[in-house]
């Protein structure tokens, strides 16, 4: 029944195959790039494409020159004050987390900043400390100099000698992120930002989400007062809650005091700004407003002598001059620092879109990558450790109305003024409420459990990813976790892609649409016409599963049948020779006085996979006729074949060749096999890899799924002679060709509606 009111069309066009329509239309030439062509061009420079490499690996030139100073700068200062007083804060709390002492923070939050300025593309995001990243610095920095007390490096490192314990610990992060920024640099540099891709959404909210339950542990020992040594590895925060747990009766009551009270009105007062941001010109800086007050009550109080708080301490004024970086450490963290490198890039990169799409404009992965390499390089030679993006501190910048990396630059200089000239002021700020904040902080990443419901609900192989990167970093650690992670998403592509959904399609009657038949009630099937629909490449992985679940949807095993028909033939033909069978104009005849065995021989028993052979016959055996000598062979009711690839995107060689093979069992067994909406690079590699012979031919090949029905409805008219009058109307085959003549074929002689 038609829809009323339904727009409708009609087509009136020849019946293609794929050779008939290449014939009819000529197609344009194209010479393809070789891989030499590609090398050429990436080396060939020219005054153009090097003003263009300029404004690429420079993007401030771009954006400098369209700076709108009475729009934009106004708003740039508000954002940058603002951001640079959160960055103080964050940067000294975060480097608790890398194990490193709270004003090396200010360092990352400074030299970074300033770098990615003129490298980066994103106008919006705020450069520094990450807390994912400053924790997976923190434990390859407790591995190597273990807080235990101990004088000197366990391990023996060339260039340790003499120092301290945090500067042994500030060398060894130092030179962790030198390491790091030269593979971003590197990367950047050979085009290969496309590799965070396969970092999925479902992977980084799971891996986070174990990142956040680290980072709560780990500030545990601050919230509580404990001493706890830094632990790093797999099941080091179990090891960790135990210590706790062990130590949980010598907490400190006041710093327990001081840290419930700043939690409380930090997550009160940043509620409030989210639910009221649409009405306030700034977002209230309450982390600062409460550092600020925690500064003033513990100098008044004196909070470290009276009640025993572990406070920030002496913070030098200036920086400090630049450090090599430790070839030795090299060696000893080069297993971790691709990890980080490639976290921080693709949380820095996921925030950077986020805005841009925002705000309309573009970034660019490759140069991303390589802001972020020389950020790192620079920042290390300085004592700065990796550098990413906090989400918070990046909301921050543009929710202020940053509008440039003008409002970076202006919080680099906030940060800059607090490091030569009042940094003492922070001194007597409890580690306590740098706990407070960071945990406070982590209310986002935390909150991405809920997640969970939903992804078993909508993709349960997204939730097992989400689950199993998530217990594997929190058990295993974040390196290893994030490993373990991307084995799981890349198991699941796997077996997406291995067992793919396949289906019978079926014709939607009066349509040229065709969807699965089992979801759809007014549908036509010609009798012995199958379409069979994969949707996914073919490749080594899956040919198998794909050929078994052709066989289950014809019905029968086409090799199987090809064998029972060739020993069919070996028996006539044994007969005929002795005389036990005869041919008359009747058809055969059985002249033996005794029952006939089918004697089994063994010999030539690879002659029973080639096609069945009638030449010494005296006629040709229908298969589905009854045999003589009561010789039974399965019946084959299918007489065409429809393959959809219209979703196969590639075929490898060992897909071929399986492919190949499927095709002649089936064609031997006198099925007609049609490939439909085949991808015209698919089919010219079949061309190349010599994929036709005399069975096998490009004739098989169709256009549509319709054309290749009609043209089974014309070649097989009997196919509809069971129909009722009005369904043999439904399937008239009609086709107009190019010289105008109209051929159709019903029941009655006569020219029907088009239609099918």
């Amino acid at each position: 029944m038609m829809r009323p009111g339904a727009k409708q069309y009609m087509v009136a066009r020849p019946l293609y195959s794929e050779e008939s329509f290449a014939e009819e239309h000529e197609k344009v030439y194209r010479h393809r790039k070789t891989m030499l062509d590609h090398v050429k061009q990436y080396f060939t420079c020219d005054s153009q494409r090097a003003k263009s490499a300029a404004l690429s690996l420079l993007p401030v030139i771009s954006w400098v020159k369209i700076y709108r100073i009475k729009e934009w700068l106004l708003s740039d200062i508000v954002s940058g004050v603002s951001t640079g007083l959160v960055a103080v804060l964050q940067g000294l709390a975060y480097c608790l987390l890398a194990s490193l002492p709270p004003w090396y923070g200010l360092f990352s939050a400074f030299f970074p900043v300033v770098v990615y300025f003129l490298l980066g593309t994103s106008r919006h995001i705020s450069v520094g400390p990450f807390p994912v990243l400053s924790l997976m610095i923190g434990s390859v920095v407790t591995r190597l100099i273990p807080d235990d007390g101990l004088e000197g490096p366990p391990v023996n490192i060339t260039g340790l000698e003499g120092l301290s314990k945090d500067e042994q610990r500030v060398l060894v992060a130092s030179s962790l992120t030198f390491l790091v920024g030269i593979m971003q640099l590197a990367m950047g540099i050979l085009q290969v930002g496309f590799v965070v891709m396969y970092l999925s959404d479902t992977l980084v909210s799971g891996f986070t989400t174990a990142a956040a339950i680290h980072i709560l542990v780990s500030q545990l020992k601050f919230v509580l007062g404990l001493q706890v040594p830094g632990l790093s590895g797999p099941l080091s925060i179990i090891y960790t809650l135990e210590i706790i747990f062990n130590k949980i009766t010598s907490t400190n009551v006041c710093d327990v005091v001081i840290s419930l009270v700043i939690m409380v009105i930090v997550f009160i007062v940043k509620e409030l700004n989210d639910r009221f941001k649409s009405k306030l010109p700034v977002p209230i800086p309450i982390e600062v407003i409460m550092t600020v007050i925690a500064c003033g009550v513990s100098y008044a109080f004196d909070f470290k002598s009276r009640y025993g708080i572990d406070v920030v301490g002496h913070i030098p004024k200036g920086y400090e001059p630049p450090v090599a970086p430790n070839m030795h450490i090299f060696k000893e963290t080069a297993v971790e620092a691709f990890p980080i490198a490639i976290v921080g890039f693709a949380v820095a990169f996921s925030v950077a879109k986020v805005y841009a799409v925002k705000h309309d404009y573009t970034i660019e992965g490759n140069q991303e990558l390589i802001a972020f390499g020389v950020s790192n390089i620079f920042g290390a030679s300085f004592k700065s450790f990796a550098a990413s993006t906090a989400l918070s501190r990046s909301a921050v910048q543009e929710s202020t109305g940053g509008k440039t990396q003008v409002a970076g630059l202006l919080s680099a200089i906030i940060v800059m003024i607090v490091t030569l000239a009042i940094g003492f002021l922070l001194e007597p700020l409890p580690k306590s409420v740098l706990g407070a904040v960071v945990i406070v902080n982590l209310k986002g990443m935390l909150m991405q459990f809920k997640d969970v419901p939903y992804l078993w609900r909508r993709d349960k192989p997204d939730c097992v990813v989400w689950m199993g990167t998530c217990f594997a970093s929190i058990l295993l650690g974040l390196d290893l976790g994030l490993a373990a992670g991307l084995g799981v998403e890349l198991i699941s592509v796997v077996i997406r892609a291995q067992f793919p959904r396949c289906s019978v399609l079926a014709n939607i009657r009066g349509t040229d649409i065709y969807k699965d038949r089992k979801d759809y009630i007014d549908i036509y099937e010609p009798e012995g016409v199958k379409i069979f629909r994969i949707p996914s490449p073919i490749f080594f992985a899956n040919i198998e599963f794909f050929r078994g679940k052709l066989v289950e949807a014809v019905g029968f095993n086409p090799l199987r049948v090809l064998r029972k028909r060739n020993k069919a033939l070996r028996m006539i033909r044994k007969l005929l020779k002795k005389g036990d069978l005869q041919w008359t104009s009747k058809g055969f005849l059985n002249t033996s006085c005794g029952p006939i065995k089918e004697s089994e021989d063994e010999s030539n028993m690879e002659e029973l996979d080639l096609p069945t052979d009638f030449k010494d016959l005296p006629v040709r055996i229908d298969w589905n006729a009854e045999l003589p000598a009561n010789i039974i062979v399965p019946r084959v009711d299918l007489h065409s074949l429809i393959l959809d690839f219209a979703a196969v995107s590639f075929l490898d060689i060992s897909a071929l060749k399986g492919l190949k093979t499927s095709l002649k069992e089936l064609i031997r067994v006198e099925v007609d096999v049609y490939i439909v909406a085949c991808d015209p690079y698919i089919l010219q590699k079949l061309h190349d890899c010599c994929f036709f012979d005399d069975e096998v031919q490009p004739s098989m090949f169709f256009l549509t799924l319709h054309d290749a029905m009609l043209h089974i409805l014309e070649k097989h008219p009997e196919t509809t002679e069971k129909k009722s009058d009005y369904e043999k109307i439904m399937t008239t085959v009609t086709i107009h060709h190019p010289g105008g003549n109209l051929r159709s074929r019903d029941r009655f002689g006569q020219v029907p509606e088009t239609r099918f």
